[in-house]
């Protein structure tokens, strides 16, 4: 018989002084240590958790300067590891997520199936017409991006911020590369992949109060783009060239040439033409459609390996010393 795991709740707060004494309250006995990372909030919620929380597994951290949502979890994960946590949980502030749903979440991990867990709010027709369609739309577009530039194609609701995360493969993330502010949940998903650990969708249905997100669209959409497209491109440098060049290796580049050559020496000849007044000949278009198409088809073959390129075996069993 093994002693059972400890499970370890880091909870980032930030304006959340009304809303996490609840949050404190509904995590049951299963959680060893409660972390709740005042992230420089100005309505003082460690102060208010410490006077009024009676909970002896509660442990306040403080930020004097505001990091963000991924800077907080952060600092929750490496008190959380210091402590000797095995498993990490991440629990927002503002009671959407139900603490009660914490031992769903951490049993794949528990059982060997996954090295991380994160809740999935689309597993269900009735959770998706619960949600606000602002943000089922928000989520739909963000998850699109984050399965193109983390690799996890099978994932969904990426965006989520109920996870948990076993500690051995914690300890192996770069945590002072992973974003610190709202890209955070899509970095770490990023950087996860590149160790090649499995991720696992738990489902789950979120509280809608009514309340307003922090988060501005309109804000952050340059700035998640720019990120996507960054670590998109760090993934399949470091996956397809540096740490195994093979067979799909081959077929991006050519891919690529082939369909750069195709749409310049296209493009080349049409203006051409314009400029002369001489339509192109038969062999000039197929000799600027062909390359396109091929390239079109190895791009194609290319991304169905990389849709099944998921990591599908579990990475902290073989991290145990």
């Amino acid at each position: 018989m093994t002693e059972p795991p400890t499970v370890a709740v880091v909870i980032p707060c930030y304006r959340a002084a009304d809303s996490v004494p609840g949050v404190i309250a509904g995590v049951g006995p299963a959680v060893t240590r409660i972390y709740v990372v005042d992230d420089a909030c100005p309505d003082r919620t460690g102060e208010r958790v410490e006077a009024d929380c009676r909970d002896p597994r509660v442990v306040v951290l403080r930020h004097d300067v505001n990091l963000g949502v991924g800077g907080a979890t952060r600092t929750g994960y490496r008190r959380a590891l210091e402590d000797g946590a095995d498993v990490v949980v991440k629990l927002d502030a503002d009671g959407q997520m139900d603490p009660a749903l914490i031992p769903r979440l951490v049993r794949p991990i528990v059982e060997g199936e996954a090295d991380y867990a994160k809740g999935n709010r689309f597993f269900g027709l009735k959770a998706l017409r619960e949600m606000p369609r602002t943000r089922f739309l928000g989520n739909a577009a963000l998850g699109t991006l984050t399965k193109i530039s983390s690799g996890y194609w099978d994932i969904v609701d990426p965006a989520n911020g109920f996870t948990a995360v076993h500690a051995s493969v914690l300890r192996e993330l770069p945590l002072d590369s992973v974003s610190e502010r709202y890209f955070f949940e899509s970095d770490m998903l990023h950087h996860l992949y590149l160790l090649r650990a499995k991720v696992a969708d738990v489902p789950m249905r979120a509280r809608y109060r009514g309340e307003r997100s922090s988060l501005s669209i309109g804000a952050v959409v340059g700035e998640f783009l720019w990120k996507h497209l960054r670590n998109a491109c760090r993934r399949i440098w470091f996956v397809y060239v540096v740490r195994d060049f093979g067979l799909a290796s081959l077929e991006l580049l050519l891919g690529l040439l082939s369909l750069l050559f195709g749409l310049v020496f296209g493009f080349i000849e049409w203006r051409e033409s314009l400029v002369t007044g001489e339509p192109a000949t038969a062999g000039t278009v197929m000799l600027a459609a062909m390359p396109v198409i091929v390239g079109i088809q190895l791009l194609l073959s290319f991304l169905a390996f990389d849709m099944a390129n998921v990591p599908k075996v579990a990475l902290h069993p073989r991290l145990k010393p």
